[in-house]
């Protein structure tokens, strides 16, 4: 019976081995934006040009080439103050470490000038410290703590200690200037309004509800077919842990977007479960890695388990609501099947939460990949090339030249008659190839007025 059960095990691990080798054959490479495909961006837009590529004289690939990957290490660089704002909102709204009252928007506001709410960030930071300072730790505090360690603090003294809480309380009230500053700039440009701002990993379920009912759309109106679509990108997957807009510390570090699409491409029709294979482009060395480990997991017979948490409001448009319900109960039964969540703090309530064990063949048709949008791209055979790609909320912290630069990126990765879509506006100066199409809206409240939007951009054929 042993010698039979291992011979099963051996015919069941088999092809998830032959996938993970074959998707790591088949992995994909990023080079930088050359110059002659920047050219016309640059030519369209020379109020936009940097004034480093100005003043080297004479523009050619030489000069372009040494600024474009100088900025590919500035923007990579963004990542460490996202860090930064995990690690604040982890001090803001964790729940698994102290009873402290949770800080708000409202509350984050008054930091600084009302001393009841820098009491609470007091406490709440000491919290965190002895926390962070223990023995046995989530993956989420580990992280913080690595990467706390990483900047050279040190816990295990109590001068260390203290000096994480005043570099905790600086980013705090970084973070209330932040916002304040952003509030602002959506009035301006709300598609643009985290162009100063570190790269976040955040993610959460709403863009991936807007995704599905844009993409039932694009069906209805002839964009796409039944079975058109084979391959998938996604630009930022994000890797969830204490967002901003409802997070707490309950859960583990999770990537949910690539099992939203897939999820949401085989309930339409859109893709067949058997050939679809997705794509993520992403800098972060945390998300890759994380990505790739679920991989790992996966070859060896083993579900990822993603909490698929949202927080309604009363004060939500009820069609909206009712929508985004209704995709929440049904979201990954067609990729896994529902298992026991994690419950929900009695702190942290006003979050639902359910939860859903992927199957690991599903797991094993996401390929992470290291890229950056604005400044790589990813050359690409016409049989290789990509039916579609997706970027929620990633393009907003760029600029409009680095947008167009983006859109030019993709523009060479997605086949003729393909589609890019975002849940941003991206601006249409430049000549990219990729031409507008179709713009969804979902209103969320009406007073003040606020909505979920998707845009299609379609490859010339």
């Amino acid at each position: 019976m042993r010698v039979a059960h291992q011979q099963f095990h051996r015919v069941v691990a088999l092809p998830l081995f032959l996938s993970l080798v074959l998707g790591s054959a088949l992995a994909q490479k990023a080079q930088y934006t050359s110059f002659a495909a920047a050219e016309p961006v640059l030519a369209s837009m020379p109020g936009e040009v940097p004034p480093a590529l100005k003043s080297s004289g004479q523009l050619n690939a030489e000069t372009w080439n040494k600024w474009v990957q100088g900025r590919d290490k500035e923007v990579r660089s963004r990542l460490d103050q996202g860090e930064e704002n995990t690690l604040t909102n982890l001090l803001r709204l964790g729940v698994t470490y102290t009873k402290q009252e949770r800080i708000s928007y409202e509350l984050l506001a008054k930091y600084g000038k009302d001393p009841k709410v820098n009491t609470l960030a007091d406490n709440r930071a000491n919290d965190l410290i002895r926390e962070l300072s223990g023995t046995s730790l989530s993956p989420g505090m580990q992280e913080m703590r690595t990467f706390l360690e990483s900047k050279g603090f040190n816990l295990k003294t109590p001068d260390g200690r203290q000096k994480v809480k005043a570099y905790m309380l600086a980013n705090l009230a970084r973070w209330r200037d932040d916002v304040a500053r952003a509030s602002q700039e959506v009035k301006v440009n709300k598609f643009q309004a985290f162009k100063d701002r570190g790269l976040s990993t955040d993610s959460d379920i709403y863009p991936d509800y807007t995704l599905e009912v844009h993409l039932k759309r694009m069906m209805e109106k002839g964009l796409l077919k039944r079975g058109s679509v084979r391959r998938v990108g996604i630009v930022g997957p994000g890797l969830d842990f204490v967002n901003k807009k409802f997070g707490s510390d309950f859960y583990p570090p999770q990537t949910t977007q690539p099992f939203a699409v897939l999820d949401t491409l085989i309930r339409l029709g859109l893709s067949d479960p058997n050939s679809l294979e997705i794509y993520t482009y992403d800098i972060s060395p945390r998300v890759n890695t994380h990505i790739e480990a679920a991989r790992k997991e996966a070859a060896a017979g083993k579900p990822y388990v993603i909490q698929l948490l949202y927080a309604p409001s009363e004060g939500w448009d009820g069609d909206y609501l009712a929508g985004l319900n209704k995709y929440w109960q049904t979201l990954g039964d067609k990729i896994g099947k529902p298992v026991t969540p994690i419950s929900v703090p009695d702190s942290a309530s006003g979050i639902k939460n359910r939860a859903v064990s992927v199957r690991p063949e599903f797991v094993l048709k996401i390929h992470p990949v290291d890229m950056n949008v604005v400044f790589q791209t990813v050359p690409l055979p016409p049989a290789q090339k990509l039916d579609l790609v997706i970027g929620t909320n990633i393009f907003l912290y760029y600029g409009d030249l680095e947008q167009s630069l983006a859109r030019v990126n993709l523009a060479g990765m997605i086949k003729p008659g393909g589609f890019l879509l975002s849940n941003g506006a991206l601006p249409g100066i430049a000549p990219t190839k990729l031409a507008d199409s179709l713009e969804t809206m979902l209103p969320i409240t009406t007073v003040p007025l606020a909505s979920e939007r998707m845009f299609s951009y379609e490859r010339e054929r």
